[in-house]
């Protein structure tokens, strides 16, 4: 176990443009063909026909001119991954902005749904599972408006674009999560007596979590 110290966050403020898939494998970690210039420890949004994959940020394991392992996407089961299906296109994530001065991460949604199903036959109905609620991470964060986090996530909420929010955990076993999806920020700064003025920032994940 461990206590969330320490932990090193920061949004992505720009990628590189996209490059396309023209295979991709059914494996405990799928391997892409497409022409590259990635390295081993870069981060690439995915864009394809895969929905449990489509829209997360994953690291690379692995990368050649001409093929890349996203690491820890499992798509052997096909009927999750249907194979051929997955094709579609990537984005590198090119910059970084460290978000400091953080004092609240707050994590909501992402549970599971079910859906309760009366039987004619019984007097006790079924829970069915029924995917999951959409998922949010709000952070508060000490207002500093000339830090650079302050006008990258301005922008990114403005613009209406994608992007991706991670968090380094530090120590023995480090850990890393990855948040893809949209960026709201409020910029004016609470404003209450005997506590430190903070803006909000709420990221809206298009999908599940991506942990390593």
């Amino acid at each position: 176990m461990k206590l969330p110290n320490n932990l090193a966050f920061a949004i992505a403020t720009a990628f590189a443009a996209a490059v396309s898939i023209t295979a991709i494998t059914n494996a405990t970690e799928a391997v892409a063909t497409a022409t590259n210039t990635f390295a081993i420890g870069d981060f690439v949004e995915y864009t394809g026909g895969w929905s449990k994959a489509n829209g997360r940020v994953f690291r690379l394991k692995a990368a050649a001119g001409t093929s890349f392992t996203l690491e820890g996407l499992d798509t052997s089961d096909l009927s999750l991954f249907p194979a051929g299906a997955g094709i579609g296109s990537v984005r590198k994530i090119t910059t970084w902005v460290p978000v400091t001065g953080i004092t609240a991460a707050e994590v909501s949604g992402g549970d599971g749904k079910t859906v309760e199903v009366p039987l004619l036959d019984g007097d006790m109905p079924l829970l069915l599972p029924d995917g999951f609620t959409a998922t949010s991470v709000t952070l508060t964060i000490g207002d500093e408006p000339g830090a650079p986090h302050h006008a990258a996530l301005k922008k990114i909420s403005d613009s209406v674009a994608l992007t991706c929010l991670r968090a380094i955990i530090p120590g023995a076993g480090a850990g890393l999560l990855l948040y893809a999806g949209y960026a709201s920020f409020n910029e004016s700064p609470s404003l209450s007596k005997g506590n430190v003025m903070a803006t909000k920032a709420i990221f809206t994940l298009q999908n599940k979590v991506v942990r390593y």
